[in-house]
């Protein structure tokens, strides 16, 4: 692409988009090319004139996906609002027979209809500073904040004294996070993202990635002179996507993760961050930390192909049973223990 054409997709992108995530940036899906060979970008045309992108990757037999499908918290098309698409013409153009989604961004008015189910995708809104959102906590989650200032307190006191570093440009550190999470994917009976060479690659190009709309930042929290808690995400110039958070388990007693939440809030906020996207999924800690919900879609738009009859048989089944499974408490818990059992037993394998 052009520098044109990137200057162009950024400025789309602040006209149209009032959120600015850094996963639909050009320079998110231009690494994602570097990773992912069937990464491509079809760009809509209007008189000539580029007038909108859509970023995608395409498989066998024309089965497409989101863009970095798999990490991408945020997913869809970049368009002029005045340009009208008809979406099936789209996948025609992009030689597509099937173009699956999982975080559909909402707005995202030509492949919402195309959506089979939908996630709250918990935010923190920093937009009145870091003050103003700690006396929220103060009233919301009290007990939240209560303990982890308290955590604070105990882990400089018992391990060393906590220095916490917001962008940390060490490659040891992201090794070790690296590392880290690993083991917890393990642990939870999950699939190891990091154990997929191009997911490892990607991680490696966006943390020397330094853009306005999208930079790799890596923040860690020391204790005395050891690593404890890090994370690592993608930043635009007002969104922070949470992405890749662990720490460090023999520290787990002062509970290190927690202490490091704070601690990314406050400086995010001193460095300008609207917004702290915690992404789409169930966890305690997103529940206290949260001042809404943005939502995000999963689906797939077809067009009559044997690549989407393909599609279908292999994910749809699937979906439906995880979406089933999702709507019901207890097999919900249920499922969750499995994943637990099965990563005990993955810990116990030499």
């Amino acid at each position: 692409m052009s520098p044109a054409d990137l200057q162009l997709w950024n400025a789309l992108r602040a006209k149209t988009a009032p959120v600015a995530n850094p996963f639909m940036s050009p320079e998110f899906c231009q690494a994602v090319g570097r990773v992912r060979p069937g990464a491509r970008v079809a760009v809509v045309r209007e008189d000539g004139e580029a007038a909108g992108f859509f970023p995608f990757e395409r498989g066998r037999w024309g089965r497409g996906r989101a863009i970095g499908l798999g990490v991408s918290d945020c997913q869809g098309a970049v368009l002029h609002p005045d340009v009208h698409v008809d979406p099936h013409q789209l996948l025609r153009a992009s030689a597509l027979s099937v173009w699956e989604f999982n975080h559909l961004e909402s707005g995202q008015d030509l492949f919402l209809p195309f959506a089979t189910g939908r996630f709250a995708s918990p935010v923190i809104d920093l937009s009145s500073g870091y003050t103003h959102y700690e006396n929220l906590l103060r009233t919301r989650s009290r007990k939240f904040l209560k303990s982890a200032l308290a955590q604070n307190r105990r882990l400089g006191r018992r391990v060393g004294p906590l220095r916490f570093v917001f962008d940390e440009r060490d490659p040891a550190a992201l090794r070790t996070l690296m590392t880290w999470k690993s083991a917890q994917y393990r642990r939870t009976g999950r699939r190891d993202r990091f154990a997929q060479d191009w997911i490892n690659h990607l991680v490696r190009i966006l943390a020397d990635t330094n853009t306005p709309d999208c930079s790799g930042l890596l923040s860690v929290l020391y204790a005395g002179d050891r690593l404890v808690a890090a994370h690592f995400g993608l930043r635009s110039r007002t969104v922070l996507s949470y992405w890749f958070p662990a720490y460090d388990r023999d520290f787990a007693p002062f509970s290190p993760g927690l202490v490091l939440h704070l601690r990314l809030i406050e400086a995010a906020a001193a460095a300008g961050i609207d917004m702290l996207d915690l992404g789409r999924g169930d966890a305690a800690y997103k529940d206290s930390l949260k001042t809404r919900e943005l939502t995000v879609h999963e689906g797939a738009l077809l067009r009559r192909s044997p690549g989407a009859v393909l599609h279908w048989f292999s994910r749809e089944p699937a979906r439906a049973a995880r979406r089933f499974v999702r709507e019901q408490p207890r097999l919900k818990t249920a499922a969750v223990h499995i994943l637990e059992a099965v990563g005990k037993v993955r810990d116990r394998r030499p």
